[in-house]
């Protein structure tokens, strides 16, 4: 694998609505952000990603953009954009931005000139089908619900849309198209940002000739993975995007990429791959349900260690993995992956280790630094998410009672990531002193910055340790590049792997409340030289047994 400057970076993830809020209309703004670079300078944070903040009507929250070379005013201006970055590089940070062009906004000017005049140029930048009476083009469902076509306003044609209607599908078959595409990439690039996190990008290859599949709910409709698994050829896309964009630049990209078939890794993050980096998604996706949220699987500590090692195994030295515990399309990582009644200070820290010391790059999205929870939502009605609306009326309809529905949806509802970022226990957790766009998590007063800042025993100060020892000269080369070996990968509620590089690491963690004997390795003389990181005070031995407390994780030196 050849050496890049993104390699031994640690990134974060900010999604800016929620963030902070500079001037108090109740919405995250860029100069909160650049309020806060010291803050994150000063977690150990490289890499920032920012979510949308592009013009957009925000059906979906910002993934829906109507100028892809402007700055929405809710955020800030232009000026405000080139300052953060400006002020990043001063700290040695880079800014990425999201790039969304699976889709744009009904609302871009390409979409205004494609219903003015369907057949001309515009209209091929995008799917377009004649109407037929009581017919659709596909029996696809959209990611939202509802089918993926939409008519055409003012037109006897329909579009396609596979996510929601106000988000058409940009025709990537179109050579005019992705040339529009690389040219705002480069743009942005000029402008001095890192690089990219890549939106949604399997969806722009459809299976061709377009076809009906075998109906999976009662709506007569049909999961657009049907038709994903068929399509061949994105790498053409890809390769081509790769080529006259990010590498010119040297930029980073890390591309959202679902459902790619083993033999493809090379092509996406080896070292000629389409991105610098893709996220592992395989703890996210466990337990999903065809049938939706409401029929979906828990996952345990053992399942959860088996997702990581899988895509460990599956990687291997290919490239680097992009590690995540949780972003803005998921529901906070220590109210998934830590057994309901279990999260605690410990269990926290424990989760952060053995994710942080996997082998790739580690994405902290904001607020999980210090721990932020799921939301109690007592209705609906405060719920803002499109996609948590849809599963909702999905168990409504599988004959789930409003209140089974309710819990049912909101333990994965992407609002849980999306309430405002804990910074104090003041007003609005210190975030805006204004009314907050999406309700304050009510337990900010025990869970905030300021607290953890003070706190050395604090889940943010154990995030700290983590970044720092992945930076320590003496022992980077084995956490940034060192091989993963599982080590009694069948004991029960036990998370263990050796890290081996230069140095031989051993990561332990007992995924449980009750104490766990663990074996040193005879392999090492069952000792080990150092304990690197110990997320409480002292190590328990007896002979050549390590005794962990509930949720203990060691990071140990052999």
């Amino acid at each position: 694998m050849t050496r890049k400057w993104w390699h031994d970076k640690v990134a974060y993830q900010i999604y800016p609505k929620s963030f902070c809020d500079s001037n108090g209309d109740g919405i995250g703004d860029i100069p909160g952000i650049i309020s806060k670079l010291d803050y994150l300078q000063d977690l150990g944070v490289d890499i920032i990603w920012l979510s949308p903040c592009y013009p957009s009507p925000l059906a979906d929250e910002g993934y829906d953009i109507s100028d892809y070379y402007d700055i929405d005013p809710r955020f800030g201006t232009m000026a405000d954009m080139e300052q953060l970055i400006e002020e990043a590089k001063k700290r040695n940070m880079y800014i990425l931005m999201d790039l969304v062009v699976n889709h744009c906004s009904d609302e871009h000017e390409w979409f205004k000139k494609a219903c003015e005049d369907p057949d001309g140029k515009y209209g091929n930048f995008f799917y377009l089908r004649d109407k037929k009476d009581g017919e659709l083009p596909t029996n696809w469902r959209s990611y939202f619900g509802g089918p993926v076509w939409e008519d055409l306003p003012g037109t006897d044609k329909q579009y396609l849309h596979v996510f929601h209607k106000k988000q058409p599908d940009l025709n990537w078959e179109n050579p005019e198209l992705r040339e529009e595409v690389y040219k705002n990439i480069n743009w942005w690039l000029d402008k001095g940002l890192g690089g990219f996190r890549i939106d949604a990008i399997i969806n722009i290859k459809k299976a061709s000739p377009f076809r009906n599949y075998e109906p999976d709910r009662a709506d007569g409709l049909c999961s657009i993975q049907f038709m994903l698994r068929e399509a061949r050829g994105i790498g053409e896309f890809l390769g081509e995007m790769r080529d006259r964009t990010f590498k010119n630049y040297d930029a980073f990209s890390v591309g959202e990429v679902f459902n790619e078939k083993p033999e493809e890794i090379p092509d996406f993050i080896g070292d000629n791959g389409y991105f610098s980096s893709m996220f592992d998604f395989n703890e996210t996706i466990f337990g999903t349900s065809e049938k939706g949220w409401y029929d979906a699987s828990p996952i345990t500590p053992d399942d959860y260690k088996r997702c990581c090692f899988e895509s460990q195994a599956k990687v291997g030295d290919i490239g680097l993995l992009s590690n995540i515990i949780e972003n803005h399309d998921e529901p906070r990582g220590v109210s998934r992956y830590i057994p309901e009644g279990e999260c605690c200070t410990q269990s926290k820290k424990l989760l952060a280790a053995m994710n942080f010391m996997l082998r790739g790059l580690p994405f902290i999205y904001q607020g999980q630094e210090l721990g932020m929870e799921n939301v109690p939502f007592s209705s609906i009605d405060e719920i803002d998410d499109i996609s948590t609306l849809d599963e909702y009326q999905v168990a409504l309809n599988a004959g789930l009672s409003p209140a089974d529905a309710l819990h049912a949806v909101a333990k994965f509802s992407r609002d849980n990531a999306r309430t405002p970022m804990q910074w104090s226990g003041e007003a609005n957790a210190g975030f805006t002193t204004g009314k907050p766009w999406l309700k304050v998590n009510p337990n900010y007063t025990s869970i905030n910055a300021a607290d953890q800042l003070e706190d050395p025993d604090s889940v943010r100060s154990f995030y700290k340790e983590l970044i720092a020892l992945r930076k320590d000269p003496d022992y980077k080369e084995t956490v940034v590049y060192g091989e993963l070996k599982p080590y009694l990968e069948e004991q029960h509620n036990l998370m263990a792997y050796y890290r081996k590089g230069e140095q031989t690491l051993l990561v332990i963690g007992n995924y449980q409340m009750e104490e766990q004997t663990v074996e040193l390795p005879s392999e090492y003389h069952s000792e080990y030289k150092k304990i690197l990181l110990n997320n409480y005070p002292e190590l328990v031995q007896e002979g050549t047994t390590l005794i962990l407390h509930g949720y203990q994780a060691v990071v140990l030196e052999m």
